[in-house]
């Protein structure tokens, strides 16, 4: 199994003229099995034929999140027979999505992650601790697991919290990577001052970081990874992969991106209108996914506002990289003339280590305008810290949100929620 594959070093034509193949092959398996583009096409007057080329691509209108969600049994291409397990999207900006996998859709899986852990260096015969949960329907976890087994890493399946007991695995096993998301990181090292554990001792050597943002958009690391990195010198990895895509974007040891897999997706970056933005430019990710059986996606906008990089990386590979998401366009915040995404804000309250809890509100106020509620957790004295916290925002960002101080038994609840894979740091009530 080869998990550099040769394609991630070829030109750009090359690759071009390979997803061109493997595109017209989509196409058909789409109008024979999916009852959804069938109607696409149909009601669009589209013939596949016509589709040659990634250009043509634009031809074919896009799919959107609302078309998953109202359409969700029509996207399946395989009866349920040949389902061998069922996943959901994590409901980040709406209801979940049912997402079902065949045997060979569990194959590309593992395959992804092989190469996307290669990418950040893992090799066989690691052991990896994976921090996450591998349970309650979330794909990602059995991906890592599936990844990890085929490119002959050990795994220590932990699961997510529990500071202790991921000690004592870490002392245990020598883990040499870690799958986590990085706030997490914090709380671990937290734990282990607090109770004399000689952490920066340990096996590890680095952590894949999931769910959470650690680089700026120059690559340079945010607050976050800052913070980490202070306490503990580890390597941190970004990655960016959703439940739709089934695939992942992963950095390689020079850090600056996640390497697109071109034998197993198509991307777009496109514009407000649709149309694809100037190179260097932002705009909402778009992907065609390659290999899936069971839901495979033809122009799925994700909501992710990336910029693309494609000169070549220092470590061999030809292939577009990724910089990390601005935003989500759906969580896209006007306030008072000045546009915002929430990761802007979490890194301004990231800076801050006092709190111990946070949580980002918009809602309309009554002027159906969108208003700002930050909710934190802190032991200081509240009306200086406060004060304190609103001066940061003004400074960094402009703008002067509500600041509410509430209890941190009563705001833990609703961040960290039993039944969420990752901290709620983020609500839209609009």
């Amino acid at each position: 199994m080869e998990f550099y594959p040769s394609i991630e070093r070829s030109n750009v034509q090359e690759i071009k003229t390979i997803q061109e193949k493997k595109l017209q092959a989509l196409l058909v398996y789409l109008q024979n099995n999916s009852p959804f583009y069938q109607k696409l096409f149909t009601e669009h007057d589209i013939n596949i034929h016509d589709i040659q080329s990634l250009e043509d691509l634009q031809k074919i209108p896009t799919t959107t999140k609302n078309d998953l969600q109202e359409h969700n049994h029509d996207f399946f291409c395989i009866p349920p027979d040949k389902i061998v397990d069922y996943s959901t999207t994590s409901g980040t900006l709406g209801d979940p999505v049912t997402f079902g996998l065949s045997d060979s859709d569990l194959e590309r899986l593992a395959y992804n992650e092989a190469v996307s852990f290669a990418c950040a260096g893992i090799q066989k015969g690691n052991v990896v601790q994976m921090v996450t949960t591998i349970d309650k329907r979330f794909m990602a976890g059995l991906a890592y697991f599936l990844g990890l087994r085929k490119m002959g890493a050990s795994v220590v399946r932990m699961g997510p919290g529990i500071p202790e007991l991921q000690w004592d695995s870490i002392f245990r096993y020598r883990p040499k990577y870690l799958i986590t998301v990085p706030s997490f990181l914090l709380k671990m090292i937290d734990y282990a001052e607090k109770h004399g554990i000689d952490y920066k001792s340990s096996s590890v050597y680095g952590a894949v970081c999931i769910g959470e943002s650690i680089k700026n958009q120059d690559f340079t690391d945010n607050i976050l990874s800052q913070k980490i990195k202070e306490k503990w010198n580890i390597k941190l990895f970004s990655t960016y992969a959703s439940t739709e895509m089934s695939t992942a974007f992963t950095e390689c040891e020079f850090q600056v991106g996640g390497h697109h897999h071109p034998e197993l997706i198509i991307t777009e970056i496109l514009d407000d209108n649709e149309n694809p933005v100037k190179e260097g430019e932002s705009g909402e990710l778009t992907i065609t996914t390659l290999g899936v059986e069971a839901i495979p996606l033809l122009r799925f906008k994700t909501g992710d506002i990336v910029k693309a990089h494609y000169e070549p990386c220092q470590c061999g590979r030809t292939t577009m990289r990724l910089g990390p998401v601005l935003g989500r366009k759906q969580q896209m915040i006007k306030y008072k003339g000045t546009t915002l995404y929430p990761p802007a804000m979490t890194d301004i309250l990231n800076d801050f280590n006092t709190i111990s809890c946070y949580q980002i509100v918009i809602q309309s106020n009554e002027l159906g305008l969108d208003e700002i509620i930050i909710k934190v957790s802190t032991e200081e004295e509240h009306d200086n810290f406060v004060n304190e916290v609103r001066d940061h925002f003004r400074a960094k960002l402009r703008v002067s949100p509500k600041i509410e101080v509430i209890d941190f038994a009563v705001l833990s609840k609703t961040v960290f929620h039993p039944n969420s894979r990752k901290p709620i740091t983020f609500v839209d009530l609009r």
